[in-house]
């Protein structure tokens, strides 16, 4: 089976648990009452993920933002081509983007859902990134964010990363001037 077939297959199980999870987020007891599932712990854990994602951006550590990418990540983003196939190549493009800036980065979560159960959780949420460019200008820009994690070796890591913005059908452009 290839690297894409494998990751497809995990993505697609990914799914299929997230859309499952709130059956599975609580379990009976004996007495039949409810209780939370281990899946708070994973909640946490990818509370503390996301925090540790967002410094490293805020500080722009590209070192420590590919760090949280598995080497076999497929994303989806903003910028072209349709697809990037492995941390190496997205590494080229977390670059090119931070080298747009001058100086320090904010980075906002909101909207923040998270499913999580065993080894896999999925995420998704509106993001802000806002800074000062290289011209002097002020960028400020929001946009959707959903990601796919797998536990490996005790760590989480983002399998898969889809960043869009809405589109303006009738002009063809991005809308980069929406806020929630």
């Amino acid at each position: 089976m290839t690297k894409h077939v494998r990751f497809f297959s995990t993505c697609v199980i990914a799914v299929i648990l997230c859309l499952s999870l709130p059956a599975l987020a609580q379990k009976k007891d004996e007495a039949g009452k409810r209780h939370a599932a281990p899946a708070n712990k994973q909640r946490k854990e990818i509370m503390q993920f996301l925090d540790d994602a967002k410094k490293a951006i805020q500080s722009k550590d590209l070192n420590a933002i590919m760090a949280i990418y598995d080497p076999d990540v497929i994303a989806y983003d903003i910028a072209p081509p349709l697809q990037y196939v492995g941390a190496a190549a997205y590494r080229k493009t977390w670059a090119g983007f931070l080298d747009m800036y001058d100086g320090p980065l904010d980075v906002e979560f909101r909207d923040l859902r998270i499913s999580a159960s065993g080894d896999l959780a999925v995420t998704y949420s509106l993001e802000r990134i806002s800074g000062k460019l290289k011209d002097g200008t002020h960028a400020d820009l929001w946009f959707r964010v959903s990601d796919v994690y797998s536990k490996k070796t005790g760590k989480w890591l983002i399998t898969h990363e889809h960043v869009s913005v809405p589109i303006d059908f009738a002009s063809g452009k991005a809308a980069l001037d929406l806020k929630p």
